[in-house]
């Protein structure tokens, strides 16, 4: 897969089969969309182009709002898009004056001018230019001036799978691992630095690897005990996170600790890939150390079921 930042630079490709859209998560419902691009360039012979846009829309129109959480980084979602066999991927970087194009401005100046448009197909009830104003009804009006087929993915074929990243969000801000996971057709994941901690786990036996998650907006999930795989030197490991302020230690801020199953590497400094499997408990207080030491035992046991059981 080719990724293009912005589209001045892009080579037309022969016929450019093209969706549009931010895809956050690239969730099974994006994958259906992408699924129809990938078979209309198969039958004529085409190249699929994804255009979307970075920094997400509200980053820029409302950048106090702390509020807004993603569930992936521009860089999960090159990843993302290159699995899902995409050929080229656009980065229409956006910005306060893009966002006062016009939804024919938009489509002239990029999808036609830029991208060389042959086929576009679009989830149902999308909408792009200015103040959201372009619509389906507005792009199958004009197809024949703008010169290209539009095809829209129906209400129901989205609806069947009953998918969006705000119920993944949800579920996972709820500790709902195993419904965000069917969503998204794949293990949520976070991608962090490990950076230097207390070393109080390596003491109990449970040694952690502390994680700095450098997006501010990506996603955490709900505090608590995690069944978790871990993606460190292209080899995968067994493993439980911890998301919380523990609350029996000093309760001061947040933590992302990861116990690595059967593992000892020096890795501060690294880049870990954890795949979240599922919610072992909420994050509670104890009345001492010892009886948390004692249901950290608990916690393995119960993360290695969830983990011989569910498979990635």
């Amino acid at each position: 897969m080719k990724v293009h930042d912005g589209s001045t630079l892009f080579e037309k490709p022969r016929l450019a089969v093209v969706t549009s859209g931010t895809f956050d998560g690239l969730h099974i419902g994006h994958q259906k969309i992408l699924g129809r691009l990938r078979e209309i360039a198969r039958e004529r012979g085409g190249e699929t182009v994804v255009v979307t846009f970075w920094p997400h829309p509200r980053m820029v129109l409302k950048p106090d709002d702390d509020s807004l959480k993603l569930l992936s980084t521009f860089d999960e979602k090159v990843k993302l898009f290159e699995q899902q066999g995409i050929d080229h991927l656009v980065r229409i970087p956006f910005t306060k004056a893009f966002s006062q194009l016009s939804s024919d401005a938009f489509i002239r100046e990029v999808l036609v001018d830029k991208i060389g448009t042959q086929n576009l197909v679009i989830g149902y009830d999308h909408r792009f230019g200015k103040n959201r104003e372009g619509s389906f009804e507005y792009l199958k009006e004009h197809a024949g001036d703008y010169g290209f087929q539009v095809e829209e993915i129906p209400r129901q074929d989205i609806e069947d799978v009953g998918v969006s990243s705000t119920k993944i969000r949800q579920a996972l801000n709820s500790g709902d691992i195993f419904t965000a996971n069917d969503y998204l057709g794949r293990p949520y994941q976070l991608c962090g630095k490990v950076i230097q901690g207390d070393q109080l786990g390596r003491s109990w036996g449970f040694p952690t690897a502390n994680l700095q998650i450098p997006e501010k907006y990506k996603l955490i999930p709900m505090d608590g005990i995690y069944a978790c795989r871990v993606c460190w030197a292209e080899r995968t490991y067994d493993g439980m996170m911890y998301i919380g302020v523990r609350p029996t230690i000093d309760g001061l801020k947040r933590n992302i600790e990861v116990n690595i199953f059967d593992f000892n590497n020096d890795i501060y400094g690294e880049i870990l890939e954890v795949s979240f499997v599922g919610q072992i408990r909420e994050d509670i207080k104890f009345e001492n150390v010892t009886l948390l030491k004692e249901q950290l035992g608990r916690d393995k046991e119960s993360a290695l079921k969830v983990l011989a059981t569910y498979s990635l």
